[in-house]
């Protein structure tokens, strides 16, 4: 399926293109410098995000300035689809400028935008997300971390889990709990708190893929101190920013998935072509039914993102929304799965990475996107979640 474009919107992409073609980073500087966490932001992409800011690219849906030139929905699918076309990332922090910073924006003061926001969109800091924790994952109501209002400051107390790239990030977009009297939706609050600040203290969680690297974190923080004017809108309403937090993340998670997604499948068809030879009789008919399927999961994700989209352009709300996230996560999971046992032995490099060799590097490999892809149906709601909000608010069935 393919969307055709007024001669207005192909002129907004020859620009981009064009603009892309002249400063994009070479690969070459992408790969001998690369982003090591979801905070970690190497020198090439700081000058990369600069740039982008600076000539209104950064993000085009946005006003000049704030990093875009207030391009409409259309204009952003194309951009989106342009960069991931090219290879090129948008940003080596993507919860800092997809969620933080708007987050900031809408809520926060304009001496929290000066301060926080914009050396985000300048490439100069980076951000990291505190919400899961130990008991509130998917319930991120049942937070526990205490943030305790002391005169002109607040004193942090608990712990956050599975924080991506805390490790790196310069600051953190906390939330705790300021009121624990209050039912669990309330008394929440945001704070903004420098990494650096005495107190806390950051642990990289073991991961199988890039074991030398972890993105996610656990994060203790003991008798934290942190101003009050770091406090993010109105104490103990942060529930509702949460909301606002999370609506930011997946407001367009369909295209997101949808061109991930087809990325994906142009890379494996190219390898299923070669591979897929070296098999005989029903093993290879079998194989090519599981990547036919993934075709098809394809195209059907591709014609409920359209859809979807269209209701976005017209003002609406798109409830599939929940059925992209759990559909395009869970096909690229499975297309993932069949092009690794494709690869067989070669879809491993058996280079030992970790302590006496314990642990093995799978970079670049079907079977490292098999690994993360199991991240991709947990974070920013888990598949379950998902699927209960499908049948509630899309199938209309009772709780």
């Amino acid at each position: 399926m393919k969307l055709e474009f007024g001669d207005d919107v192909e002129a907004f992409r020859a620009e981009f293109r064009d603009w892309l073609e002249r400063n994009r980073p070479t690969a070459e500087e992408m790969a001998a410098d690369p982003a090591l966490s979801t905070a970690h932001v190497p020198g090439w992409a700081r000058e990369w995000t600069g740039r982008m800011f600076r000539d209104g690219w950064l993000v085009p849906g946005w006003p000049p300035e704030r990093g875009g030139r207030s391009a409409g929905p259309v204009e952003t699918l194309v951009y989106l689809e342009t960069l991931i076309e090219e290879g090129v990332p948008r940003t080596t922090n993507p919860q800092g400028l997809g969620i933080v910073v708007p987050s900031i924006l809408d809520y926060g003061s304009p001496e929290q935008i000066e301060r926080w926001a914009m050396p985000v969109l300048r490439g100069e800091r980076s951000a990291c997300l505190g919400m899961s924790e130990p008991d509130a994952g998917s319930d991120l109501a049942a937070l526990s971390t205490r943030a305790i209002l002391d005169g002109d400051h607040f004193v942090v107390n608990g712990q956050k889990v599975w924080t991506s790239g805390a490790n790196y990030a310069d600051f953190c977009f906390l939330f705790c709990r300021t009121d624990p009297d209050a039912p669990k939706h309330k008394g929440i609050s945001i704070l903004l708190v420098d990494m650096d600040t005495p107190g806390i203290t950051v642990r990289p969680l073991p991961e199988i893929v890039h074991p030398e690297h972890p993105d996610l974190n656990e994060v203790f923080f003991a008798d934290v101190v942190v101003p009050a004017d770091q406090l993010v809108g109105e104490l103990n309403h942060g529930w509702a920013m949460a909301n606002g937090s999370l609506a930011h993340e997946r407001g367009m998670v369909w295209l997101d998935g949808v061109l991930r997604l087809e990325a994906a499948m142009r890379d494996a068809l190219d390898d299923a072509r070669r591979l897929l030879p070296r098999l005989r009789g029903s093993e290879r008919g079998a194989a090519t039914d599981r990547v036919v399927d993934s075709y098809v999961d394809t195209v059907a994700a591709r014609c409920l993102g359209y859809r979807g989209f269209a209701k976005l352009v017209r003002g609406g709300s798109a409830p599939e929304q929940a059925l992209m996230k759990a559909f395009c996560t869970e096909s690229e999971q499975r297309l993932a799965s069949v092009l690794a046992e494709l690869h067989a032995d070669g879809g491993l490099d058996r280079t030992p990475a970790g302590e006496g060799g314990a642990m093995m590097s799978f970079d670049g490999t079907w079977t490292e996107r098999y690994f993360r892809s199991f991240g991709g149906t947990i974070s920013a709601g888990t598949s379950e979640i998902q699927r209960n909000i499908i049948a509630e608010r899309v199938l209309g069935l009772p709780r």
